[in-house]
């Protein structure tokens, strides 16, 4: 029983470092099968010019891929 109790203290203390490690980054949480990116839906909005702040989030994501390493 022991085993049992020190197995399930060990996953809680996993758990809450990773909880703990997302909040202190300020990241949202991301899945793997891509949402709607994956599905050929290039943004949530129907409308033909993007806002200011999606404009700058673009051109951000386009520096940082013309500055990554990989």
């Amino acid at each position: 029983m022991s085993i049992f109790f020190l197995t399930f203290g060990l996953l809680v203390i996993i758990a809450l470092a990773m909880a703990v490690g997302v909040i202190v980054q300020k990241k949202s949480m991301a899945s793997s099968c891509g949402g709607l990116g994956a599905m050929g839906i290039d943004k949530v909005c129907d409308c033909d010019d993007p806002c200011e702040a999606r404009k700058q989030r673009l051109a951000k994501e386009r520096r940082w891929n013309k500055d990554r390493i990989i």
